[in-house]
C-alpha cells in the first residue's frame, strides 16, 4: 500500500551523490542531498585543486580555451546574442534559476545560457533519476551526476553555475533559494513530463498533478512575494491542445459568436492525466498574471529530438540524457534506437498521429529568446514551440531511409496503440512568434538522423530490447500499483 506520506510534496527521501535512493516505492521529494546548509554545491578546497597531476591541469587549460573559442566562433557564426537590451538587476545579463536543470532539457539550456554569460542556478530535486530507478529503466547515455556535471561545467568553460537541490512543492525549500539567488527570470522544467508515466496507475496519476500542479502554484507565488519583476518562462506541451480540427493557434483564438467578439484562450483537449496538469498549469499561470500583474510566457513545446549541443559535446561528463524506452522515450530518439539494434520501428496504430518537432540545439535557442524579449507585467504570452510537423509514419520513413544508407535493414512495424487518441486527423498548428524573435531552426536532415544513428550505435551496448515496446496502456489504468509491468511489456 502506498503511504499517504508520498502524496505530501514535503515528505522527501535523502539520496546518495551518484543519484540513487534510499528506497522509496514512488518518487519524493529530496530537501537535502549532502550538500551543504543552504543546499549550494560546495566548491572543491585548495587542497582538492592541488591533488591531479600538472599535466592533468595544462589538459583542463587547454580543454577550456578549446571550449571558450568554440563556442566564441559558434555566437559568431549563429549570431547567438540577446535580441534586446533585457539585463538583470545589476544591469547584466539576467539571473537565471533553472528548476529542473537535471533534466534533458534543462541541463541543455542551463549550459547554453551559462556559456553565453547570463548567472545560472540550477534547482532540482533528483526524482527524474528516481523514476529510472523505480521502473528499471536507464538513459541510453552513461550520464554523470547533477554534482560532477556542474564540478565538470567549470572545469571546461571556467563558469559557475549554482545548483540547490530540493523540491520546490516544499515552500520552506523554495522561498529560501527565491531569497538567496534573486532571479531576474526563472525557467521552469520542474514537472514529471511523460504521459505514459501519468497513466500507470493512480498513485502516479495523482502525484503527476499534485507535484506540476502545486509546483507551478508555489513557483507564483514565490515570484509574487520575493520577486515581483521576475520574468517566469514555463514549459507548457503542444499535447494541450489536442488535434482539433481547425487550425490551432498560439495560445489565443479570437471568436466571433452571436454578433460577439473576444478573444480567448485556445480550446484544451488533453489527452493523460501528465497534459491535463499541463493545462491547470496554463489556467493557473493566466490568472496570476491578471491577478497579480506577474510577467509570463508559456512555451508549448513540441517533441523534442537529439542529444548534443554545443556545450554537452564538450566533454563528455556532460553528455545529456537520452531516453528510448516507452515511457519516457520521444518518437524519433526510440526509432533510431530500434534501427540500431535491428528492432522493427514500432509505430503505434495506423501512424497518422500528427506532432510538431524541434531539435534540442532549437529548445535552449527559444528559451534564451524567452528570457531575452521578456513578457510585460499582467501579460501572459503563449509560443507554441517547434519548427516542423511530421506524422508518426513520417517519422518512421525518414529512419528507415537513413538506416538503409549505413547498411541497417530497417523494418517499420505497427503495433496496437496503447493511448487513446485519433491516429489520421487535421493538424495544421502556427508557431510564427518565436521565428519572428529571431529563432534559425534546426531542420531535420539527413545529416542530423545520421547522427543521431551513429550516436545510438555507440551506445548500443547499453540498449535493453525489453524496454523498447510499450508497456503503459491508457485503457487499463487502475488504482492498484503497476510498478512491475510499467516498463516492460508482458
Amino acid at each position: 500500500m502506498v503511504a499517504a506520506a508520498f502524496f505530501n510534496c514535503q515528505a522527501m527521501k535523502a539520496v546518495s551523490q551518484s543519484g540513487s535512493h534510499a528506497s522509496p516505492m514512488y518518487p519524493s521529494s529530496v530537501p537535502s542531498y549532502g550538500a551543504p546548509a543552504g543546499g549550494r554545491l560546495a566548491r572543491p578546497s585548495h587542497q582538492q585543486h592541488q591533488q591531479p597531476q600538472t599535466c592533468q591541469h595544462h589538459r583542463r587549460t587547454l580543454r577550456r580555451k578549446l571550449f571558450t573559442r568554440h563556442v566564441s566562433a559558434a555566437l559568431a557564426a549563429h549570431q547567438d546574442v540577446p535580441t534586446s537590451s533585457s539585463n538583470g538587476a545589476d544591469g547584466g545579463k539576467p539571473r537565471v534559476m533553472i528548476i529542473g536543470g537535471d533534466g534533458y532539457c534543462g541541463w541543455a539550456t542551463a549550459l547554453h545560457l551559462s556559456a553565453r554569460g547570463y548567472t545560472v542556478s540550477i534547482v532540482d530535486n533528483l526524482v527524474r533519476r528516481q523514476y529510472d530507478l523505480q521502473l528499471g529503466l536507464d538513459t541510453l547515455t552513461p550520464i554523470a551526476s547533477a554534482h560532477q556535471r556542474v564540478r565538470t561545467w567549470g572545469e571546461v568553460s571556467g563558469k559557475h553555475i549554482e545548483l540547490q537541490i530540493g523540491d520546490i512543492c516544499d515552500w520552506g525549500f523554495l522561498e529560501e533559494v527565491f531569497t538567496s539567488f534573486k532571479p531576474d527570470a526563472v525557467v521552469h522544467f520542474g514537472e514529471q513530463r511523460s504521459a505514459p508515466y501519468s497513466m500507470i496507475d493512480r498513485a502516479r496519476a495523482v502525484y503527476t498533478q499534485q507535484n506540476n500542479v502545486i509546483g507551478t502554484i508555489n513557483v507564483m507565488f514565490a515570484i509574487k512575494e520575493l520577486a515581483p519583476e521576475c520574468h517566469l518562462v514555463k514549459l507548457g506541451t503542444m499535447g494541450e491542445y489536442g488535434t482539433p480540427n481547425i487550425d490551432i493557434e498560439e495560445g489565443f483564438i479570437t471568436i466571433n459568436h452571436k454578433g460577439r467578439t473576444d478573444t480567448l484562450p485556445f480550446p484544451k483537449q488533453a489527452s493523460s492525466f501528465y497534459h491535463l496538469s499541463k493545462v491547470h498549469d496554463s489556467h493557473n499561470i493566466h490568472f496570476a498574471t491578471k491577478t497579480w500583474k506577474l510577467a509570463a510566457t508559456d512555451l508549448n513545446q513540441g517533441i523534442v529530438y537529439g542529444v548534443k549541443t554545443e556545450e554537452t559535446d564538450a566533454d563528455r561528463r556532460l553528455i545529456n540524457r537520452f531516453d528510448y524506452d516507452g515511457v519516457f522515450g520521444t518518437a524519433l530518439n526510440r526509432f533510431v534506437v530500434q534501427a540500431a539494434v535491428g528492432h522493427p520501428l514500432t509505430v503505434y496504430g495506423k501512424g497518422g498521429q500528427t506532432r510538431g518537432f524541434l531539435d534540442i540545439r532549437d529548445t535552449v535557442r527559444c528559451i534564451q529568446l524567452a528570457i531575452d524579449n521578456p513578457a510585460d507585467r499582467g501579460e501572459m504570452r503563449v509560443y507554441n514551440q517547434f519548427t516542423e510537423q511530421f506524422s508518426v509514419n513520417d517519422i518512421a520513413g525518414i529512419v528507415q531511409k537513413a538506416g538503409s544508407k549505413v547498411g541497417l535493414d530497417v523494418q517499420i512495424q505497427s503495433v496496437p496503440n496503447p493511448r487513446v487518441e485519433a491516429e489520421e486527423h487535421y493538424y495544421n498548428a502556427q508557431h510564427t512568434k518565436l521565428m519572428s524573435l529571431g529563432l534559425e531552426p534546426h531542420l531535420l536532415g539527413d545529416n542530423i538522423i545520421d547522427s543521431l544513428l551513429n550516436f545510438a550505435i555507440e551506445y548500443k551496448e547499453r540498449i535493453d530490447k525489453d524496454l523498447i515496446k510499450p508497456a503503459v496502456n491508457f485503457r487499463e489504468t487502475g488504482s492498484r500499483s503497476a510498478t512491475m509491468k510499467a516498463a516492460v511489456s508482458s
